[in-house]
């Protein structure tokens, strides 16, 4: 299990652990780009609208990597009708093969899967 520890300012090294951490997975190729989105899509929500630092952790279950995105803020809803932003999660949802999201008083979490090696 590896972790990072980010602020808005370390999304480019988000990205780049997130790359890396596919790229080790057996992640294909083809897929590698749609995984960076997904993780960058709800880490940048974790420190926009969550609170100013958060955590990533990776691992592999059977094959599958498995991200965790986990910020110390209070939950929001989504967009507002009419709004440009705020389809992060949607994005996230649609890339990965499983997308869980825990909201409480101890933060947000969210929880991707993605098909690895076969």
């Amino acid at each position: 299990m590896k972790r990072l520890r980010f602020r808005l300012p370390d999304l480019p090294q988000v990205r780049q652990f997130a790359e890396d951490e596919a790229r080790a997975s057996g992640i294909p190729d083809e897929s590698i780009g749609d995984f960076v989105i997904a993780v960058n899509e709800v880490a940048t929500n974790a420190v926009t609208h969550g609170s100013d630092h958060a955590y990533l952790r990776t691992w592999t279950v059977n094959g599958d990597l498995v991200v965790e995105v986990h910020d110390e803020g209070t939950w929001k809803p989504g967009p507002l009708p009419g709004a440009v932003g705020g389809m992060g999660l949607w994005v996230a949802r649609l890339l990965s093969s499983d997308l869980t999201l825990r909201a409480g008083s101890g933060g947000s979490t969210v929880i991707m899967r993605f098909p690895g090696k076969e």
